[in-house]
Parts: C-alpha cells; sequence; structure tokens
C-alpha cells in the first residue's frame, strides 16, 4: 500500500513541471505541417480506409517524411514480400532513406517486440495491419505501457467509414491522430493542428472526387 502511494505521488505533476517537460517532434514543413502540425512523436496513431483507395501510398509516403525525424520500421503482417509492397516503395523512392528504413517481411509481435526491446531499435513502427496482429485491446495497451517512446502507426482496413474490428475502433480511441483515406486523399484529425486534407495522388483523387460529384 505504501509502495502504490509513493508511485502516485510520483505521478503528480506541479504545472511548471509540466511546462518544462519536453517531448520529442515530427516538424513537418509544407502539406504534411498543414495536414498534421507537429505532433509529437510517441504514442500511437491509426490509418484506414478501404481497399485501393490509396493508403498504402500514403503510409509510405508518411514513412518517408518520418525518416527526417528517426528510423522507421514498416511491419507488413498483411502483404509482406510482394510485388504491390514493392512497387509502393519504388513509387516513393524509398532508397532515398537508406538505412533509416526497415521492412519486417510478416514479423510476428512477439518477435516485434522482441526487436524492439534491442538498444538503438527503431523508433517509429508502422503495423500493416492491425487485423492481422492477432492482439487484443490488452496486448495493445502492454505494447504501449513497456514502449511509451515509441511510436506505432497502425493501418487498418475499414467498416463503412469505421476502422474494422473492435481493436480497431479502440485505437482509434487512443491514438493521437487518426487519418481516414479515401480516393486518394488523407483526412486527418487529431490532438495536434490538422489541415483539410492530404492528397496522396492527383490524378486518382480528381477522378474520384470527380465521380462523387455527379453522383
Amino acid at each position: 500500500m505504501a509502495s502504490e502511494k509513493r508511485k502516485s505521488i510520483n505521478r503528480a505533476l506541479s504545472v511548471d513541471n509540466l511546462l518544462k517537460a519536453s517531448f520529442r517532434e515530427a516538424r513537418f514543413e509544407g502539406e504534411w505541417a498543414d495536414l498534421l502540425g507537429e505532433p509529437e512523436l510517441a504514442g500511437s496513431w491509426i490509418i484506414w480506409g478501404g481497399s485501393g483507395c490509396g493508403k498504402t501510398n500514403f503510409a509510405m509516403q508518411l514513412a518517408k517524411q518520418l525518416c527526417a525525424f528517426g528510423k522507421v520500421a514498416y511491419n507488413s503482417i498483411e502483404e509482406g514480400l510482394s510485388k504491390s509492397l514493392k512497387m509502393a516503395v519504388l513509387r516513393q523512392n524509398m532508397k532515398e532513406v537508406g538505412g533509416r528504413f526497415l521492412i519486417l517481411n510478416k514479423e510476428p509481435m512477439n518477435e516485434l517486440i522482441q526487436r524492439l526491446e534491442k538498444r538503438k531499435s527503431h523508433n517509429i513502427i508502422f503495423i500493416d495491419s492491425i487485423q492481422q496482429t492477432q492482439i487484443r485491446l490488452p496486448d495493445y495497451l502492454s505494447l504501449r505501457a513497456q514502449f511509451p517512446r515509441k511510436l506505432f502507426i497502425w493501418i487498418s482496413h475499414e467498416d463503412g467509414r469505421d476502422p474494422d474490428g473492435k481493436l480497431a475502433k479502440e485505437v482509434r480511441y487512443d491514438s493521437d491522430i487518426k487519418i481516414r483515406v479515401e480516393g486518394f486523399r488523407a483526412f486527418a484529425s487529431s490532438r495536434f493542428e490538422s489541415g483539410p486534407y492530404y492528397t496522396i495522388y492527383e490524378k486518382g483523387a480528381r477522378e474520384y472526387w470527380s465521380l462523387q460529384r455527379n453522383l
């Protein structure tokens, strides 16, 4: 009981403590700053959308931007080593970021955790997709607690206009940044500054949204 009380006291912060705290941030520029502001590089973000809407290409574009702020690992649990993943990497010319970007080929979550426990492990991790992780909410919360200084970016299928499945919906509620992809545009809402949308692929977006207006 005394130990629990000491922990509670240690967790208490004064206003000065809070104002003096510093956080690792992504200092985006241009359209990325318009979309996401200057978010903290820790916690959880989520990206979701339907099939063929530009979700994977957006994730690669975001990963490339984030390589400016840390080492990024992309765990392709769903596709793994595949032609479509190769094409997404080529489209974004991920070779430009060199060793700051690593692709994991269907790495199970327990092995990913072992990787992240190592010294100087990657601090920004994309997980594609959340539906393929086979974890539940307690596992997700445990992962967050074990690696509080790492950023996990979850990619999810869509059910209607929402992330698909109970866990994905819980992750959306918990995430600092929530990004829905539709028609080659990304729409963000966050606890930081966010703009109207980001265009992933101009021609595809123009054709899709022109069709939507005419329906």
